[in-house]
């Protein structure tokens, strides 16, 4: 049996700030840099994005690409934070997070399980000792907000309250993008992208677990979105 993949010259899963020395690359500046779009037309953001940028099939040694799977650790509690100011209950909202069976060693698809908690408490899941990225999946309990990190992805989905995702764009440490012609998780369209950032920028998760792909969440407008 043969394996095909992909050398995408990125890591996987978890990232934090790599030192003195490096700083964040927004994905806005490295467009202007380069030319590129930030998210070419029909793509979501992963490695096809920035095409002029690597030579020869490898990023420039001066600029940490992405990993995918995963949100950064500084992009996480960022978005953690804003989600508690957008939530009526703050820090006491409950909500419920996923771990696909992908960022769990890929060995059991049959037994999946959601935690629950406090949003107060979210932070600590970053560094859940049994799995290396962010959660998948992390929810409300009343369903008005929910986030999804594909495996594959650069980037985080958010889709939420219309005074969540205003702020996530206008957020100063947050780089978030609106892409049209993305559907929200089951083919409703609108929502938007979360970047993280440093090119150094990351992402990631599979949308399994409750809401399922086909039921936003109760209050998100589903055109009310974007990727982190």
């Amino acid at each position: 049996m043969n394996t095909v993949g992909t050398v995408i010259g990125g890591g996987l899963g978890r990232a934090e700030h790599p030192g003195p020395g490096w700083q964040r690359l927004r994905w806005a500046d490295l467009a202007q840099r380069s030319g590129d779009p930030v998210v070419p037309d029909g793509l979501l953001p992963c490695y096809r994005c920035f095409p002029s940028v690597p030579v020869n099939g490898s990023w420039p040694i001066t600029i940490a690409p992405p990993t995918e799977g995963s949100m950064d650790r500084e992009t996480w509690n960022r978005l953690i934070r804003l989600l508690r100011a957008h939530s009526p209950a703050g820090a006491g909202t409950r909500c419920l997070a996923y771990y696909s069976s992908l960022m769990l060693g890929a060995t059991d698809f049959d037994n999946l399980h959601v935690r629950a908690g406090r949003l107060g408490d979210a932070e600590i899941l970053y560094d859940n000792p049994d799995v290396d990225f962010s959660p998948s999946n992390l929810w409300a309990e009343d369903r008005s907000w929910v986030i999804c990190t594909d495996y594959d992805l650069w980037a985080t989905k958010v889709a939420g309250p219309a005074s969540l995702i205003d702020a996530l764009l206008k957020d100063s440490e947050i780089e978030a993008v609106r892409l049209p012609w993305t559907p929200w998780l089951g083919g409703r369209q609108g929502s938007p992208y979360q970047g993280r950032g440093n090119r150094r920028v990351r992402g990631g998760g599979v949308p399994l677990g409750d809401p399922s792909p086909e039921h936003p969440p109760a209050g998100a407008d589903p055109r009310s979105g974007c990727s982190v």
